[in-house]
């Protein structure tokens, strides 16, 4: 549960807009870079500061400024103030267990989304916050720590190839958005591979220990769900044209991460019916196993029931009682009764019943 709420009581009391941050411990450096672009210079830098940062709000150009990390307050509310960002943005920015939305205030448009990876070593989906601040020329993007999707938004504004250069901070905004929905297709198809694993586990052996694992999956179905699924209402919003910065020409790429945040969403669902189908297989195997041992059980039983009555019947201690005293009495009675409990046998393998 810790992966999907964090303990909040620190800001507990503290008047609204109060910059806090709320996440994993961290420390060091907070990780700025920054590219500077048009359609016919690049420039990209990694200052120590945000201070070299803030002359790029004035610039003509296209500027891409990225934070990693959250923990040093000081620096997002000096970047935040430069930047005219609200203080309830700034707020929400690090409190990392925000839903994913879009609060568009004129001047500048926020987005909370959240960025999915796979973590091979844990099996389990690694979540991460990260916020959009879209303005008149500049893109800011805040992530919790280093490491992220968008190397391939990067090489292609390096390469300065297609329309990545040439268009604005809307669109730039779009490669983001998209280089983090395009991941979630590659942590799906990751546990895809699991469900299919672990599918193939229980037809062959339904070990007690892979309910647990289906367990651990359909969480990870949760946390993917409410990851995802408020996203669709982000985009729908951007698609809307009731967002000023957001130009008409961009709106068509837009639809298209919106076909493809349905599509996750549609495969997210799937993948819980199927969870859920491999829960009741799970159980049906159980009782299946059960029933076979039950009935062998049975089988057994049935089989010695008419013995147990004979050895009864022949252990009683009359003195009177016939056959006593006849010399092939016992070798009659084992005879009797090898060939009642082998017929019996051999009658319930004829029904199929072992």
């Amino acid at each position: 549960m810790s992966r999907w709420f964090q303990k909040s009581a620190k800001r507990a009391g503290l008047a609204p807009g109060t910059v806090t941050y709320v996440g994993e411990p961290r420390q060091g450096r907070v990780r700025v870079r920054y590219f500077d672009y048009d359609a016919e210079r690049l420039t990209e830098e990694e200052p120590t500061s945000v201070d070299a940062c803030l002359p790029l709000k004035e610039r003509p150009t296209v500027s891409w400024i990225n934070i990693d990390g959250l923990h040093d307050t000081a620096q997002l509310e000096r970047l935040g103030q430069h930047f005219e960002l609200h203080p309830l943005v700034l707020e929400d920015i690090v409190h990392t267990q925000q839903r994913p939305k879009l609060e568009d205030y004129e001047q500048y448009v926020y987005i909370v989304l959240r960025m999915l990876s796979f973590d091979e070593e844990k099996l389990e989906v690694a979540t991460e916050q990260v916020s959009l601040v879209l303005g008149r020329g500049y893109v800011i993007s805040f992530q919790e720590r280093a490491g992220d999707v968008f190397e391939a938004v990067r090489e292609r504004l390096r390469r300065g190839k297609g329309r990545a250069r040439r268009m604005g901070a809307d669109y730039l905004a779009y490669m983001l958005f998209d280089a983090i929905v395009d991941h979630y297709f590659v942590v799906l198809e990751r546990i895809g591979e699991e469900i299919e694993s672990l599918e193939r586990a229980l037809m062959e052996d339904p070990r007690a220990e892979l309910l647990s694992s289906i367990h651990r999956l359909k969480r990870e179905m949760i946390l993917l769900r409410r990851a995802i699924w408020p996203l669709r209402e982000v985009v729908a919003a951007l698609t809307r044209e009731d967002v000023p910065l957001v130009r008409a020409e961009i709106q068509p790429f837009l639809r298209d991460v919106y076909d493809h945040t349905i599509q996750v969403i549609d495969g997210i669902e799937s993948y819980r019916d199927m969870l859920t189908g491999l829960q009741d297989l799970y159980l049906s195997s159980v009782s299946n196993r059960m029933n076979e041992v039950m009935k062998v059980l049975t089988v057994i039983a049935t089989v010695f029931i008419p013995l147990g009555f004979l050895a009864g019947v022949f252990g009683m201690n009359f003195e009177h009682m016939p056959g006593l005293g006849w010399k092939w009495s016992y070798p009659l009675f084992w005879l009797v009764i090898l060939l009642l409990g082998g017929g019996m046998f051999a009658y319930f393998r004829r029904k199929r019943w072992l």
